[in-house]
């Protein structure tokens, strides 16, 4: 075991995992989802329970959970707690960490809405930083909704030294990692954040960051 490992191991306090939820059903049926609320599907459910496992394998329990109003994130943080036998934390549900509304593109196929509108048009809804598609909020909207939540309720808990999770959505958890590594309008529109994969920070007394995985190998 490699000395950063032990080192990953032996640390719990001012820990952060964001967690994207796993596989929804209209993520496999292609849809714009945003805060219309399906659940997970079996493959999602999977993922979650293996983001436990991964989770478990290093050591970490949990102080404080926070998740979003809808139900697929509720589900995987649910059932990640499951494995690391810590269902009955409670979690704190607030729509701040709701994945970024997609307006009148939600519950539209993503092939259709590039046959009506245009392939380059949809790219600047689904990519661009600060484009709002009809109805909706830009990345720039989702992470004006998502940092004041996570400046007044997230990050205190972690600077009192507590292991926290946050079970969410892609959109709502690039606008925490653009926060947390510093990176420009332009990177955060190009990253994307794998279903089902904790992405574990662990933070200085400062807030800065001091440390990052990616908890995303295969497990057996």
């Amino acid at each position: 075991m490699s000395s950063g490992m032990v080192g990953l191991m032996a640390r719990t306090e001012r820990c952060l995992v964001l967690l994207r939820h796993g596989q929804s059903e209209w993520n496999l049926e292609n849809l714009f989802t945003g805060w219309r609320d399906p659940d997970l599907t079996e493959t999602g459910k999977e993922e979650a329970n293996q983001a436990g496992e991964r989770l478990k394998e290093r050591g970490l329990q949990f102080d404080r959970a926070f998740t979003s109003a809808l139900t697929r994130a509720q589900h995987t943080l649910r059932l990640t707690l499951r494995v690391l036998d810590q269902s009955c934390l409670t979690e704190v549900r607030d729509a701040a960490l709701n994945e970024r509304n997609y307006g009148e593109l939600e519950g539209l196929n993503k092939d259709d809405a590039r046959k009506k509108w245009g392939e380059e048009q949809v790219r600047l809804w689904r990519r661009s930083y600060d484009i709002q598609p009809p109805g909706g909020e830009s990345l720039r909207d989702t992470v004006a909704r998502v940092l004041p939540f996570y400046c007044q309720r997230i990050l205190p808990e972690v600077l009192r030294g507590h292991s926290v999770i946050v079970a969410a959505h892609g959109n709502s958890l690039r606008a925490l990692v653009m926060v947390l590594d510093g990176l420009t309008a332009e990177a955060i529109a190009k990253l994307e954040l794998a279903t089902g994969v904790p992405v574990v920070y662990f933070l200085n007394t400062d807030s800065t960051v001091a440390s990052k995985e990616v908890l995303g190998a295969q497990l057996p």
